[in-house]
């Protein structure tokens, strides 16, 4: 997969987490689980766009490091939208799934990346 097609998927992935966050029902834990999920979601193709113009490979490294915390993060939001009932985990299946690979495809580039320093 190229550095291309994984910007795309990052935004398609954020596209999805903002409409995800506005369908949600209003209260006030929605709205503090909403707002942590759209800013972890959103923010995992912002850093990655950043890790791809990052100056060295430690630079580049470093980046990804923060989108594998923001996806693993994301995640964690959704499980509580499913555990709290809030959200059936069948709503949520494909997303989560998206963000288990988009997690899985930045570890993967973090350890090649590690072994071609």
């Amino acid at each position: 997969m190229t550095k291309d097609e994984i910007k795309k998927r990052t935004k398609k992935f954020a596209l999805r987490i903002i409409k995800l966050v506005e369908s949600l029902p209003k209260g006030k834990i929605t709205d503090v689980i909403g707002r942590q999920l759209l800013r972890a979601g959103t923010s995992v193709g912002a850093n990655y766009r950043a890790a791809c113009r990052g100056r060295s490979k430690a630079d580049f490294i470093s980046k990804l490091g923060i989108v594998e915390e923001e996806a693993d993060e994301s995640i964690y939001w959704m499980e509580l939208l499913i555990e709290g009932k809030i959200i059936k985990y069948a709503q949520l299946e494909s997303l989560l799934k998206e963000a288990d690979e988009i997690l899985a495809i930045t570890v993967s580039s973090i350890n090649t990346a590690r072994k071609n320093r």
